[in-house]
């Protein structure tokens, strides 16, 4: 978290760091009184921590993801696991438009171009327009919708495939994400991560988006089969993909380093300092409601 964020902590309460590794001694000795834990969606809290904080009451994320949370087991020690949602959906999805513009329009090849000298001696590639495109939204949350109000001032047409129904749209549903990747030419994953989404961007969906579709990945790695997303780049099965995470974060696979028609971005989807200082103070204020005796006001359902 932002420095700010961190030093409004240490002055509301006594913090233990698990991360340093001076703190070690005196994180283990206070470990039977921590009442709450500020954590990253991408750390999370494991089972064992949670286990070895008997007076646990709240995890409060820094992010939206809950992935890295055991969530039923949370609940059956009565903690409150908090996130920081809405604040964070505009950069997203922006971001999200953007690694699409970068792919169509050859951005990050475009700018190695310019540098190596190479304008004016050799030939740079057509880009390709999003105006009239396909664009097919796995996952249509609060994320989703900005994405696709977005690429609607493109002049792209929105379809979607979400786990459960959704009866605030009138884009098109499509019955799976087979489906979906069949009626796109872009096909962007904001779906949550959990079990039942693990690799759900798999080897059919990649066929299915075709030698001209592009993936634009928003969401998190897990719900991407890596070795079928790089092996349809390298194939051809699909044309390009802009990715903002991956397996592994940030020992991705080197893989990825070579693989042709991408746009790769270190995971920054919320990495706005006007973002981060409200996810930052949603924390603080999750907390404090905490310590108050209070529900956390944006305790996951």
């Amino acid at each position: 978290m932002m420095q700010f964020i961190e030093d409004q902590l240490d002055a509301a309460y006594t913090v233990h760091r698990m991360y340093d590794p001076a703190q070690k001694a005196a994180l283990e000795a206070a470990l039977p009184k921590i009442r709450a834990v500020a954590t990253g969606g991408g750390t999370g809290l494991s089972n064992d921590w949670i286990e070895k904080l008997p007076s646990l009451g709240v995890i409060a994320i820094n992010g939206v993801g809950t992935d890295k949370v055991d969530l039923k087991f949370a609940r059956s020690r009565n903690i409150d696991v908090t996130t920081t949602p809405g604040v964070l959906t505009d950069d997203v999805a922006d971001l999200g438009i953007a690694l699409m513009l970068g792919v169509l329009r050859h951005i990050a090849r475009g700018d190695a171009f310019v540098r190596e000298g190479k304008w004016g001696k050799e030939a740079f590639p057509l880009g390709t327009s999003p105006k009239g495109k396909r664009v097919g939204i796995l996952g249509l949350g609060q994320i989703g919708k900005a994405f696709g109000r977005r690429a609607e001032a493109f002049g792209m047409d929105v379809r979607y495939w979400n786990r459960s129904a959704v009866t605030d749209t009138t884009w098109k549903s499509c019955a799976s994400p087979v489906a979906l990747a069949e009626d796109s030419d872009v096909l962007c994953v904001i779906v949550a991560a959990n079990d039942e989404t693990q690799n759900i961007v798999n080897a059919e969906v990649l066929k299915a988006l075709g030698p001209k579709g592009i993936l634009i990945n928003i969401a998190r790695g897990s719900v991407v089969d890596e070795d079928a997303l790089l092996a349809a780049l390298n194939d051809g099965t699909i044309a390009a993909a802009g990715l903002d995470v991956y397996l592994n974060e940030p020992r991705i696979r080197e893989d990825f380093f070579t693989a042709p028609n991408t746009v790769l971005m270190p995971h920054q989807g919320s990495a706005t300092y006007e973002t981060r200082v409200a996810m930052g103070n949603l924390v603080l204020a999750n907390i404090a409601a905490h310590f108050a005796g209070e529900k956390p006001p944006t305790t996951v359902n």
